[in-house]
């Protein structure tokens, strides 16, 4: 049987908080779920730099009888993505053990540190809007999206040589889904069937014109009168969203971290001891860096 000591306690407590931060944190990304997640268990800092390869372009030759192969010299594609976000969000408990009897009570302290992560990393990603200029703005600010612009997203995408079995997602704000869902012919029954039925009864939009909608509420907005909401159509490999661990504190220091890793993400939580509130203090953060990777796989669709 083991020993237990403070300095065990101290590490259960923190792995406990750690498992209760990231089901809590990939709940709350819409965003953050749909890019290219790269996610490595190394130590880095802020203003690291990461390579992303990027695949690339090769052309088919047709070899004659008797021709010979045409060997070709292709460059891999890199992205240069730099790790200069570093967010936190930290709070005190005062009394710890409570909170280890309570599991709900611990919920109500992580989920309001965790959501805030969460809509950082949000705003960052929506707000590489501008680095996608390969493909021409559409849309119009100020006017609701129609069923015939998110054809005409679909089909930039597929004249930018999109693959046709990657899935595409447009992430849109509160008046674009809304605008979207109360198109008669995908929110009727009798012309969208059960599609048609879940937007009318569920209120979710689903799958229009090959297109997995969403609604963000950190999409962003330019310009005033008309103000100018910058929806965006991409996907997967148009974004990449770049992740890695930071080192723990010294040991002996008085804190102790764990971290918290699940499907290409991880964030780390330290506890320490605040004497000025006789509190513990916990912090929740995360160092990562994002960009677009592949510019003619998404296009601005404003409304």
């Amino acid at each position: 049987m083991g020993i237990i000591t403070s300095t065990n306690v101290a590490t259960a407590i923190v792995k406990l908080v750690a498992a209760e931060a990231l089901p809590a944190l990939m709940g709350n990304l819409v965003m953050g779920n749909l890019v290219n997640r790269d996610y490595e268990p190394v130590l880095a800092n802020t203003g690291d730099t990461v390579n992303v390869p990027i695949p690339p372009t090769l052309v088919a030759n047709n070899i004659a009888e008797g021709g010979t192969v045409q060997p070709q010299n292709p460059n891999l594609g890199n992205a240069q993505i730099v790790l200069n976000t570093h967010v936190e969000a930290t709070f005190q408990i005062p009394d710890v053990t409570k909170c280890l009897a309570v599991p709900d009570l611990l919920k109500l302290y992580m989920q309001p540190a965790v959501i805030a992560l969460a809509q950082r990393i949000e705003g960052d990603l929506l707000n590489l809007y501008p680095q996608f200029t390969s493909n021409q703005v559409l849309g119009t600010p100020g006017v609701a999206p129609t069923e015939a612009l998110v054809d005409q997203a679909e089909t930039t995408l597929f004249q930018a040589q999109v693959p046709s079995a990657m899935d595409k997602y447009l992430v849109v704000d509160s008046n674009a889904y809304s605008a979207l869902r109360q198109i008669p012919r995908f929110s009727e029954f009798y012309t969208a069937g059960e599609a048609g039925l879940r937007a009318l009864v569920n209120g979710t939009v689903g799958k229009m014109k090959d297109f997995y909608i969403f609604r963000s509420q950190f999409v962003p907005k330019t310009g005033t009168a008309p103000v100018a909401t910058h929806n965006l159509a991409f996907t997967r490999d148009a974004i990449g969203l770049v992740i890695r661990r930071l080192p723990k504190p010294l040991p002996g220091t008085g804190a102790v971290a764990e971290y918290a890793e699940l499907g290409n993400f991880g964030l780390r939580v330290v506890m320490s001891y605040q004497p000025n509130t006789l509190a513990q203090q916990f912090t929740v953060d995360v160092l990562y860096g994002c960009a677009a990777l592949r510019n003619g796989f998404a296009v601005q669709v404003e409304s």
